[in-house]
């Protein structure tokens, strides 16, 4: 028994413990929950060992998932029935359920989200297994004739690339505003401070969409319905920048 409650708990402690088998190399029987639960004594241990049962149900549930929260939180979500703007209810995140892309990014498409182009060729590929976008692209080792274009092209991926980045710190600046203004609102003599809060929240839902439609106007630029989503945008920072 002491064998194999070393075993077990390694086995947990590595996060192996999932369709671990018998120690012994010629025998492939698995340890069943109630055989680990007398085993293993420690509570902390059995702790763990639960979580990684959560996990691995989760995982083999396509309509189920994690928060992909980059902060970090626990909620399982259910992908059915969410649609787009459906927030986790314990952390408030939005997330994209499409792609691997951690947050909703609305209005850039999954697409947009994964794909990356060189700065010096403009080939573009997928960022996860890193194949061209384009399968017929005949430029891939070949970026001297594509100098002056690619100029170009990096002036203006750093132009987009830093109002993005701008916006998202910016964000970052509205949700510690609406953090500082809810740990005062509690102080006596302190009047209702409820709209100063709206003003954040709606202030930081509009970085975020600015930072994104960055993305999208980057990658459809050539677009004819372009011109009015510029506008709408350009619009929508001046306004977001008086708020």
């Amino acid at each position: 028994q002491p064998c194999w409650r070393e075993y077990l708990t390694t086995r947990i402690e590595q996060n192996m413990v999932v369709n671990c088998t018998c120690p012994i190399s010629e025998c492939r029987a698995q340890p069943t929950t109630a055989f680990i639960y007398s085993i293993v004594s420690s509570e902390e241990i059995i702790a763990k060992y639960e979580k990684a049962l959560l996990r691995r149900y989760v995982e083999c549930c396509s309509n189920l998932t994690w928060c992909t929260n980059p902060q970090g939180c626990d909620q399982i979500l259910l992908k059915d029935g969410l649609g787009y703007g459906a927030a986790c209810s314990k952390c408030s995140w939005i997330s994209c359920f499409n792609c691997n892309f951690p947050e909703a990014h609305y209005p850039a498409s999954c697409s947009h989200m994964s794909r990356m182009t060189c700065a010096k060729c403009n080939h573009g590929f997928c960022w996860r297994c890193l194949k061209p976008w384009r399968p017929n692209h005949k430029d891939y080792y070949n970026c001297s004739a594509m100098v002056s274009k690619a100029a170009w092209q990096e002036k203006r991926f750093q132009d987009y690339n830093e109002r993005c980045t701008f916006h998202h710190h910016a964000r970052e600046f509205a949700i510690s505003l609406r953090n500082s203004i809810s740990s005062i609102r509690e102080m006596p003599k302190i009047r209702n401070l409820t709209f100063v809060l709206d003003a954040c929240k709606v202030l930081e839902q509009a970085r975020k969409v600015l930072a994104y439609s960055c993305v999208y106007s980057y990658y459809n630029q050539d677009t004819e319905s372009m011109d009015i989503v510029e506008q709408q945008t350009e619009s929508l920072e001046l306004l977001t920048n008086a708020l």
